[in-house]
């Protein structure tokens, strides 16, 4: 069952001296439920721009974007925002957790907000929270923890509503190796055990390499897709190669 459907998609925006460019061109893909999905590609080449349209953060020029059986594209305040609230899931690089509640709460967070009651509440954070191995530190907050500690919070949060579809957006890009790389095992957690679909955009191969199918992007463009066929070293050596053909650098993938 297909989960998200890009059809055609286009995004083209205005420069300052009135010129118009062209962020995507006609960008279509799928992805099935419970699929693990990598985007990559060479500074400017569209992720962020991607992203942000499947997230509803901006709107596309041309083009259908469907998530479940709805045209996302066709909603309208306030309508969009219970639709993000309800049927998406974010992880950002910079964890966007509130300083001043516990971690309990900012995972709760979309489940208050839903006006779930509090018994399914405490019940499904608590959850997550053993998923992500960071139930013992729910009492605290965001300051008192690691900063793989708060992105692993920030994931729970993503996933305690069971969302349509996660998204997650250079979610390592601030972390260390080993955190990281605790991180990631997490989502591939999620992803297997849990069947959480997730779309994951990064510069980062080694995150990418957790991911089971990987599309490029290049210039606006739907470049190349690889898929997970053997281990996951062998699948970073297939990223690596296939993003230098790309066209793309060291500094591309950090």
């Amino acid at each position: 069952m297909s989960v998200l459907k890009v059809e055609d998609l286009r995004k083209t925006y205005e420069t300052k001296s009135g010129v118009a460019s062209m962020a995507l061109d006609g960008v279509n893909f799928e992805v099935e439920k419970g699929e693990f999905v990598g985007i990559m590609g060479p500074s400017g080449a569209g992720k962020s721009t991607l992203l942000n349209l499947i997230a509803t953060i901006d709107t596309a020029s041309a083009g259908k974007i469907t998530i479940g059986n709805q045209n996302i594209c066709g909603i309208k305040e306030p309508a969009l925002s219970d639709f993000r609230r309800n049927q998406l899931g974010f992880i950002f690089q910079d964890y966007n957790l509130l300083d001043t509640l516990t971690l309990f709460e900012n995972i709760a967070l979309p489940l208050v907000l839903s006006k779930k009651k509090p018994e399914q509440i405490d019940e499904q954070v608590r959850n997550v929270a053993v998923i992500l191995g960071i139930e013992e530190l729910l009492k605290k907050y965001p300051c008192e923890v690691s900063g793989g500690q708060r992105q692993r919070a920030s994931a729970a949060r993503a996933i305690v509503n069971q969302p349509e579809l996660l998204l997650a957006d250079e979610p390592t890009g601030a972390l260390d190796s080993k955190s990281a790389g605790d991180l990631m095992r997490c989502l591939q957690q999620l992803n297997e055990e849990q069947s959480a679909t997730i779309l994951l955009v990064t510069h980062d191969a080694f995150a990418a390499s957790f991911s089971k199918r990987i599309l490029f992007i290049k210039d606006g463009l739907l470049y190349q897709e690889i898929q997970r066929k053997g281990t996951r070293k062998q699948f970073y050596d297939e990223i690596t190669d296939t993003f230098s053909k790309l066209g793309g650098d060291d500094h591309d993938l950090r």
